[in-house]
């Protein structure tokens, strides 16, 4: 049976078993979903078993389970270790929302529900495209299956899962749908994902909030500060002034400079989609550029004082912000993490005391184009697609990625599927069915090419 006349007539019992993942509220960032976080990896090792794999175990970690599975076809042959995590982003606020964003629904060729694209969709993809391809005698490699549940919280056990299970986990290239292509139109594969530093910042004043009239410019303000602070940290041409900051930056090359230049953009639209009269960023470098392959800094939140009805006029004890910078790749996230510390330190008045948390952080990575696994996954894509795919670096972060390099030793390739439509981590998150069996058909031509 052919790839496509596979798809066709198991086309709704893919979609059943989408749902029934779907159905549990796997959200690593509530305690109380804990159970469901169980349900989850259960189920999964359910599927994979049907599926096809040899074998499927949940296994336990320091925080929720990994999903493990395998299919030998010969030990002679190359191993592929396909990626993925079960967890998913908070609903909330379920009012924003057309339907039960835990009960899928179908709706204008959409599927409607959390985790419908990132990534329970994508990762039944990988799941119905492995099945497809075995069923229809194309699988020509081992396949391994590893599926985490906290990659929306920073995935914190699966390193040291990694490093206690190296030899479980061999294999010759890492395949991931957790990305995203340029448009409906514009097939693409994510060739390189930015790293990412976090910080919690406070500022601290006088022990206790004072009355603005009687002690209004004689003490300092925290929130005043953190401001003064926060807009000195990138210059007028939307440089990052944090001595050392560009050391390890590497310009792109003129050869991928021009694949960059070859997706469609058009800046007025752009802007029209975000509400915005006019973009900002580095000068010298275009929008494409500046929101992939240059680094950024973002105040992600920024509080303080009096919040509440009606005016009160108090000079806050504390101010408090967390914040963000997007690097490239062989920018070292611990290395920014240090120069952050320092360069806030050094910068803050003694009129305040201040305390810098690093909270996370991961490297950015980049995808080599001549990898035979790559060529196998630009030649699956176009088939299912119709046109040869793009190669795009995305302006996201993924540690994980360069963390399987870094303990595994193993290249990646992201073969993502999503669109900027399908409005993941927000509410009415969805996918559309026909990206959904295009991304299986994808993946089981990718075993069919990959050698």
């Amino acid at each position: 049976m052919s790839v496509k006349a596979y798809i066709q007539s198991n086309k709704e019992r893919f979609l059943e078993e989408l749902f029934s993942l779907i159905r549990i509220p796997s959200v690593s960032a509530k305690h109380e979903h804990k159970e469901d976080m169980q349900a989850c990896a259960r189920r999964w090792a359910e599927l994979l078993l049907s599926s096809g794999a040899d074998k499927a175990v949940v296994m336990p970690t320091g925080g929720n389970p990994v999903v493990y599975a395998q299919k030998t076809i010969s030990p002679a042959l190359p191993t592929v270790l396909v990626y993925a995590h079960y967890d998913v982003m908070p609903a909330e606020p379920f009012e924003l929302w057309n339907s039960n964003p835990f009960e899928p629904e179908i709706r204008d060729g959409r599927i409607w529900a959390r985790g419908a694209d990132d990534d329970k969709g994508q990762a039944m993809m990988q799941v119905k495209g492995f099945e497809t391809a075995l069923k229809s005698g194309l699988l020509k490699c081992n396949v391994k299956f590893i599926f985490e549940g906290e990659e929306e919280i920073g995935s914190p056990s699966l390193e040291t899962f990694c490093k206690q299970n190296k030899e479980l986990l061999e294999a010759d290239i890492i395949l991931v749908s957790d990305t995203s292509m340029v448009s409906q139109e514009i097939p693409s594969l994510t060739t390189g994902l930015r790293g990412l530093a976090y910080w919690d910042i406070e500022i601290t004043g006088p022990n206790r909030d004072l009355h603005s009239g009687h002690f209004g410019g004689a003490v300092a303000n925290p929130i005043n500060t953190l401001c003064k602070l926060m807009a000195g940290i990138v210059d007028a041409d939307g440089r990052i002034t944090i001595p050392g900051f560009y050391d390890d930056v590497e310009e792109i090359s003129p050869a991928e400079r021009g694949m960059i230049a070859r997706i469609p953009f058009d800046e007025e639209k752009y802007k029209a989609s975000i509400g915005v009269n006019e973009l900002s960023g580095e000068k010298g470098y275009p929008t494409l550029e500046r929101n992939s392959c240059r680094p950024s800094f973002d105040i992600c939140g920024i509080w303080g004082g009096y919040q509440g009805e009606g005016s009160k006029t108090v000079l806050p004890s504390k101010a408090y912000a967390k914040v963000s910078t997007r690097l490239v790749p062989h920018q070292d996230y611990n290395k920014i993490l240090t120069l952050f510390q320092e360069y806030i330190q050094s910068k803050a008045p003694k009129s305040v005391k201040v305390k810098v948390t690093p909270t996370h952080g991961g490297q950015g990575y980049v995808c080599p184009i001549d990898l035979p696994a790559y060529k196998a996954a630009e030649k699956a894509v176009g088939i299912a697609f119709g046109k040869t795919p793009l190669a795009v670096r995305r302006g996201g972060s993924i540690p994980i990625i360069s963390t399987f390099e870094q303990v595994l030793g193993i290249k990646t390739i992201l073969m993502g599927f999503g669109l900027e439509q399908n409005a993941i981590h927000s509410p009415n998150e969805s996918m559309m069915l026909d990206f959904f069996y295009k991304g299986i058909e994808s993946v089981a031509e990718f075993y069919r090419e990959y050698k």
